[in-house]
């Protein structure tokens, strides 16, 4: 008998409809899965005939096809053991399906049903194909849920299901609480006030924040480099709801989204140590995996000792601060990860860590702190917007009991500049989600000066020696700041105020 039944894959972060077709009949006995299957699909044969077995039902020696199509496209992992033994059942004539329904899970032997990844992909994928009813593993239901138009089942066992496809039994939909969700996303344990001084890289951070730009920290150990990128997510717009499903598909699909939560909330922040490869941050794997620069979609990598990565490591992040997206290509096809990141970088002035310090004497020798200083290249450099210095910090500073500004009195500025900058864009119909990704063209429209910014700016890029790319980029951290007053036009105040922040160029690579 020949049953057909829907299911989902995954390529790259996105979701595809499965069509899955199941001939049973009396011939010789076989097992065949064909479709471009893995080895992990082709294992599903076993953990298939014990499931049926352990749920009570007599599974024989039937002559079974199964396919799964598209079949051009690489079937992996264990998600399709669900709908592959639902067909089976539907061939075997003991249960039936509807075609509004979708069917994704791992099966134990004992019938159980397991968690996937890639849960949320799959069920938009699904919705996309028409389908209305998904059944997925209890573990899963909660992040499928969040997908809008579906009505969520969440299994815990093939006996379950099969009672409620035979109408037996009943079962509720997963409910999905958006309230949840809005209460969680600026819910953060750590704050700005734990910081003491350092009120010039605050206004950095503040001015990164608001723009999107990405930021180098230069100062010596202890200054608080690490402890400030940490707060940066604290200050920045809660995530919508939109940018929230993104981040989760990536991390869903990593197998990185925590146990029963339906959605990232917060804004990531990414730390990899200066060991990883390559690979960890762009991504890859015979079928490649999101990398490090992926899982901060909408959020913060921050590359604490920049000069101890590798050459190869940093020089990866060239492309995606450009393009928003990474394209890997192997031998199973091309996939594209998003990289929509705020780049945030920390180092020491030197090996030691202590030149130019007025607290503890620097030890290096020029050729050594010129070494250090070089192993950052100008590239990189060109593509981050702010650096600042981070001084040691004073008694003074460590012994005042006035209480330091809040994240939350920060964010709300933040969130108002934003809200001005995209009053702006929108009136023009321009699709632009930060200052930081104003093109060379948009910068021309956007960001004019008046006379006394404009001789400043041509002042500084005569003595600075500045590239194209950081002319525009200092346009770009000025329209932030006039955004931050709610100014339309720039001054010659934010004109120097974005060169300050682009000063430690001359001070420690001679640029």
């Amino acid at each position: 008998m020949l049953a057909k039944l829907y299911s989902a894959g995954i390529y790259g972060i996105e979701g595809f409809l499965i069509t899955v077709e199941c001939n049973v009949t009396k011939d010789l006995p076989h097992f065949d899965i064909v479709g471009l299957p893995d080895a992990s699909v082709k294992e599903a044969r076993e953990r298939i005939r014990s499931a049926i077995e352990s749920s009570g039902y007599f599974f024989g020696d039937p002559a079974i096809t199964i396919n799964l199509a598209p079949a051009d496209l690489k079937k992996s992992g264990s998600a399709y053991d669900l709908p592959m033994t639902i067909s089976i059942l539907c061939g075997m004539g003991i249960t039936r399906t509807e075609d509004d329904m979708c069917f994704f899970g791992e099966m134990a032997l004992s019938g159980e049903t397991k968690p996937v990844r890639g849960a949320l992909s799959m069920t938009l994928a699904a919705r996309e194909g028409g389908k209305k009813r998904i059944f997925v593993p209890a573990a899963n239901a909660a992040e499928a849920s969040a997908v809008d138009g579906v009505s969520v089942y969440g299994i815990s066992s093939l006996r379950q299901l099969l009672d409620f496809l035979n109408g037996n039994i009943i079962l509720q939909p997963e409910k999905f609480d958006r309230q949840i969700f809005e209460r969680q996303s600026s819910n953060y344990e750590i704050d700005f006030a734990d910081v003491k001084g350092q009120q010039t890289v605050k206004r950095a951070l503040e001015i990164s924040a608001a723009g999107g730009h990405n930021l180098l920290m230069i100062g010596p150990p202890g200054s608080g480099k690490s402890m400030l990128a940490h707060r940066l997510p604290t200050i920045l717009p809660p995530l919508t709801f939109e940018e929230s499903i993104e981040i989760t598909k990536i991390y869903s699909i990593s197998g990185l989204l925590p146990d029963g939560q339906s959605l990232i909330t917060q804004r990531p922040f990414r730390s990899p140590h200066h060991t990883a490869s390559a690979v960890s941050l762009s991504g890859g794997g015979q079928i490649p995996m999101p990398g490090e620069i992926s899982l901060a979609q909408y959020g913060v990598l921050f590359m604490d000792e920049l000069p101890e990565y590798g050459k190869n490591v940093t020089e990866i992040l060239r492309q995606p601060l450009e393009n928003k997206e990474i394209a890997i290509s192997r031998a199973a096809g091309r996939f594209v990860f998003p990289t929509d990141f705020m780049l945030v970088c920390a180092m020491n002035p030197c090996r030691c860590g202590y030149f130019g310090s007025t607290v503890r004497k620097c030890t290096c020798s020029l050729t050594e702190r010129k070494k250090y200083i070089s192993k950052v290249s100008g590239p990189l450099l060109d593509r981050i917007d702010i650096e600042v210095e981070v001084p040691a910090v004073t008694y003074q500073d460590m012994n005042r009991t006035d209480p330091a500004e809040s994240s939350e009195s920060v964010r709300k500025r933040v969130i108002k500049a934003r809200e001005f900058a995209q009053e702006r864009y929108l009136k023009n119909g321009e699709k632009i989600r930060v200052n930081a990704d104003l093109s060379p063209m948009q910068i021309r429209k956007y960001c004019r000066l008046n006379d006394a910014a404009s001789k400043i700016l041509e002042l500084a890029f005569e003595r600075m020696g500045l590239s194209a790319r950081g002319y525009d980029r200092i346009l770009r951290v000025s329209r932030t700041i006039a955004d931050l007053d709610g100014r339309a036009d720039l001054n010659e105040g934010d004109v120097a105020q974005a060169l300050q922040f682009r000063s430690l160029d001359r001070k420690y690579w001679g640029q």
